[in-house]
């Protein structure tokens, strides 16, 4: 069985998912949030585009069996399994600012943005170039009359995961989320695996093969 990599709390990583691999992502604890971003591995001023994904789902409720888009509209991943049901593609990744203006901190944690900005910088991403990310697990209410968004605790239990398929060559980067809202005011790890029913299949079908010849 693939290992599950572990992403330690309020911190964050990155690394490269190939077409046709899938990524888990695993809430370990339950109740955290991970910000998710990617790039095409081939060509980084490609990324992912929260304002056309939910403009072509005509939903701000992402979940499995919607594909995610580009700011070219070319399809990056699809979500293929999904036990929560309930994510956020609204909000920016929590930043030092973001504690400094919202909670009030005097010395603030650099948050999810500069875990990404760290994580991302030996593959060339320079700050400026990380948008807003898909924030798995987070859970986001929007009043449908006034338009107040408030941030709830995650609908996560301990082991409740996601399953991105990756439908080109992708550089990722992902955080195990640092905001107190966001993660009912505990930091808890994020794991993730990285799959391929490919080479699964292939394996498979020698055994099969061995064991019937």
């Amino acid at each position: 069985m693939t290992q599950l990599n572990i992403i330690p709390p309020r911190s964050g990583t990155a690394f490269i998912l190939r077409k046709g691999q899938q990524l888990k992502v695993v809430d370990i604890e339950g109740e955290q949030v991970s910000d998710f971003i990617c790039y095409n591995l081939n060509d980084r001023a490609e990324y992912l585009s929260s304002g056309r994904t939910i403009d072509y789902a005509e939903t701000i409720f992402l979940t499995k069996g919607h594909p995610f888009y580009s700011n070219r509209s070319n399809v990056m991943f699809e979500l293929v399994e999904d036990t929560v049901g309930r994510h956020d593609f609204l909000l920016t990744p929590c930043s030092a600012d973001t504690f400094r203006i919202i909670y009030g901190h005097q010395h603030p944690h650099r948050g999810c943005f500069g875990n990404l900005c760290e994580a991302l910088q030996e593959y060339g991403i320079s700050p400026d170039a990380i948008p807003i990310c898909f924030n798995i697990f987070m859970h986001v209410t929007v009043d449908g009359t006034t338009g107040k968004v408030d941030v709830l605790p995650p609908k996560s239990k301990a082991g409740d995961y996601v399953i991105l398929e990756a439908k080109t060559d992708l550089l990722i980067g992902m955080t195990a989320c640092s905001a107190e809202m966001s993660n009912n005011y505990a930091f808890k790890p994020i794991g993730y695996q990285i799959l391929d029913p490919a080479a699964q299949s292939a394996v498979a079908s020698a055994t099969t093969g061995s064991a019937t010849s």
